[in-house]
């Protein structure tokens, strides 16, 4: 979106919003705002007072790892607390993924997370999409790639010790991870979104990076 976009977007969502008061009403490693706000409805009169908590957590990047050459995916599998409790099993399998620091790119922040992750090093990258996690309550988006890597020599356990990473590298035949994503073992946001555009590309990228 350009500028002049944004500027139409921001007097729209400045005629069509308003926000009554908001305070932080939580901050540690995460942050909780409040809201008190209402919002115009379809037929164009306000809404109700609504109060609302937004969860702030910042913005993340994830990557999912090809090598087109022996055509396998490069998956890595730790602990979430969140898979836990609701009762999951809460090792699960996911793309290397990090949070974006102040001052860093989306692209500099998939490089440093793919080698701190997996060990592996990206030598193409492309960019597949830009979503919000759970815009209901939460201001996180996540960028999604789909990087190129060499999976001969990958596997073993990586992560950092210092933030009590453990995270198990697993390299799968992409014919196999499909196969997974068709029978729902995938069961979180990132991955799910990213397979499915893989399962679109994967001849394309299989052409062009063999030969880049």
């Amino acid at each position: 979106m350009g500028r002049a976009g944004r500027k139409m977007l921001q007097a729209a969502q400045a005629a069509d919003v308003e926000v009554l008061a908001y305070d932080t009403a939580y901050k540690g490693f995460f942050r909780i705002d409040h809201y008190c706000m209402r919002h115009r409805l379809y037929d164009g009169s306000w809404g109700p007072v609504l109060e609302r908590e937004l969860f702030e957590r910042g913005h993340a990047v994830a990557v999912l790892l090809y090598d087109p050459h022996r055509d396998t995916l490069v998956l890595i599998e730790q602990f979430r607390l969140g898979a836990m409790a609701v009762g999951w099993n809460p090792w699960l399998l996911e793309v290397v993924a990090g949070i974006i620091e102040s001052g860093e790119t989306a692209e500099q922040v998939a490089h440093r997370e793919v080698r701190e992750e997996s060990g592996c090093e990206m030598t193409a990258l492309e960019r597949v999409g830009h979503y919000l996690v759970s815009p209901g309550g939460s201001t996180e988006t996540v960028e999604l790639f789909c990087g190129r890597v060499d999976s001969v020599h990958a596997g073993g356990v990586h992560g950092r010790v210092e933030e009590g990473e453990n995270i198990r590298v697993v390299v799968i035949p992409a014919d196999a991870a499909l196969g997974m994503l068709t029978q729902g073992a995938f069961n979180n946001g990132a991955i799910l979104i990213v397979m499915l555009w893989f399962a679109l590309h994967r001849d394309r990228l299989r052409r062009e990076w063999r030969h880049g």
